[in-house]
């Protein structure tokens, strides 16, 4: 990507990879739902968002706004949980605008593990921030800390496999699915 914004055709091949990016998201999220929390209440790895960052670098910032709105709310509908709608739509939008921000002006002087640790950090302090407005009690401001701590992890995670797919499938795969030049690879990593 180098700082540069992408503009993806809207072809058939482009949606329907789009689709099955946001079916993958979402089928991770629920399945994620199902798993107890990490040492915190509401506390998870987000292994969702891996298809959130590899939107992000094969799409662009529109396709991988898209992709979280679409993830939540129908993730929310479908674990029955309305309310934490608030919160993980705002953390995951607020987490892809630095992203994007990053990607934009600093990538690639930061890697793409970096993005996604400051990412998820983001997006814990978010979601942190707006429960406690919507609660109105500022105890939960006192786990900041700890969630920013199991950012660390989940970003360190989710960047190492969005790195790995990246590095792992063959270049011949995203020439053609998305068109691209023979360099994705190098542009992406």
């Amino acid at each position: 990507m180098k700082g540069k914004s992408k503009i993806v055709q809207l072809n058939a091949r482009t949606i329907a990879t789009l689709s099955v990016l946001v079916a993958m998201s979402l089928i991770t999220f629920i399945l994620e739902n199902l798993l107890p929390p990490l040492f915190l209440p509401g506390a998870k790895l987000g292994l969702s968002n891996i298809f959130t960052l590899m939107t992000l670098f094969m799409f662009g910032p529109a396709s991988a706004i898209l992709l979280i709105v679409i993830r939540t709310t129908l993730g929310s509908l479908i674990v029955g949980n309305l309310a934490s709608l608030i919160y993980s739509l705002s953390g995951g939008l607020v987490s892809l605008i630095v992203a994007i921000i990053l990607v934009q002006f600093v990538y690639p002087r930061i890697s793409l593990i970096s993005i996604s640790i400051a990412s998820a950090i983001v997006h814990n302090i978010v979601q942190v921030l707006v429960f406690s407005l919507v609660v109105e009690n500022t105890y939960m401001i006192s786990y900041l800390p700890y969630f920013a701590l199991i950012g660390i992890l989940s970003g360190l995670v989710v960047g190492m496999l969005v790195y790995l797919v990246i590095h792992k499938i063959p270049t011949s795969f995203f020439e053609k699915v998305l068109n691209y030049e023979k360099n994705i690879k190098e542009e992406l990593i």
